[in-house]
């Protein structure tokens, strides 16, 4: 089962279009879980078991774990995952974009050490970049193309003077995306959820691509203009909240409101798409 497959899957059997985010900060984890050795793995795990029915996919993110030396804790949680949770499946926040044998590596990295389902990468050196990734047919990538980050314009919605039409950045990464880069069919791109105009032009310009769509939740994206925009008939949208879920409680029932958080989230990203 290539990754679209799965996701489909997954986002019918659960019914759902919430992607939940794995960002364990240690500084926000419950009270009682700060003072145990295996926090970090206890503080995941739990939330995982508290949504796995409720998610079409989990999305953890790598630099959270390896800025504290936790990389065989993130391959254990992957491994858990896998175990608990096998319809669901896990994207790995990399954002990774060099070329050649280095990309080859963060390929391997994602796919064969930590068993992602599919990874993010940034594709600013161009088509090399993604390459190495594409070679694993059935594994899926989101290129940045539209993010949340007010810095994004910078380069983002600046227009390629060289190109008819005069499109912007992200509209012609979007173009190519949907097109001569898509080799393997399992190409995705990341949009953000406080540009939903934005997040509509990239679905206008690769109408069948998933979409993954940060800032729902904590970042203040709007959760009905946000599906009433990336999810279509044709292209799947797979919208990401992280810290008002994993962070809903800080007590012992931290996994109970998570739960809850993410049963909100989820209805009310059903219910835009019912509307739409």
């Amino acid at each position: 089962m290539t990754f679209t497959d799965m996701l489909s899957a997954a986002q019918r059997t659960n019914n759902s279009l919430l992607c939940v985010g794995l960002d364990p900060d240690t500084s926000k984890l419950p009270t009682h879980l700060q003072s145990t050795p295996d926090a970090v793995f206890e503080f995941c795990a739990a939330i995982v078991d508290a949504t796995a029915d409720l998610a079409c996919s989990f999305k953890p993110q790598i630099a959270y774990f390896s800025a504290i030396g936790a990389e065989p804790t993130l391959e254990r949680l992957m491994a858990y995952m896998h175990q608990r949770a096998p319809h669901v499946p896990v994207i790995l926040d990399a954002k990774r974009g060099d070329i050649g044998s280095t990309a080859q590596q963060y390929a391997r990295e994602a796919f064969e050490r930590y068993g992602a389902h599919a990874v993010t990468l940034s594709p600013f050196m161009g088509r090399d970049s993604v390459e190495p990734y594409l070679a694993y047919a059935d594994k899926g990538v989101f290129l940045l193309c539209r993010t949340s980050n007010p810095g994004g314009s910078d380069l983002q919605n600046q227009r390629l003077a060289d190109q008819p039409g005069q499109p912007k950045l992200f509209e012609h990464l979007a173009q190519l995306a949907h097109s001569e880069w898509n080799s393997n069919g399992q190409v995705g791109l990341v949009v953000g959820a406080t540009f939903p105009q934005e997040i509509a032009r990239v679905r206008s310009l690769a109408p069948s691509l998933p979409l993954l769509i940060p800032g729902v939740g904590a970042q203040g994206g709007d959760a009905a203009a946000t599906v009433k925009a990336g999810a279509t008939a044709n292209g799947m949208a797979v919208i990401n909240s992280s810290r008002a879920i994993l962070y809903a409680s800080s007590g012992v029932d931290f996994a109970q409101a998570a739960r809850a958080a993410a049963i909100a989230t989820r209805d009310v990203l059903n219910q835009a798409r019912v509307a739409a």
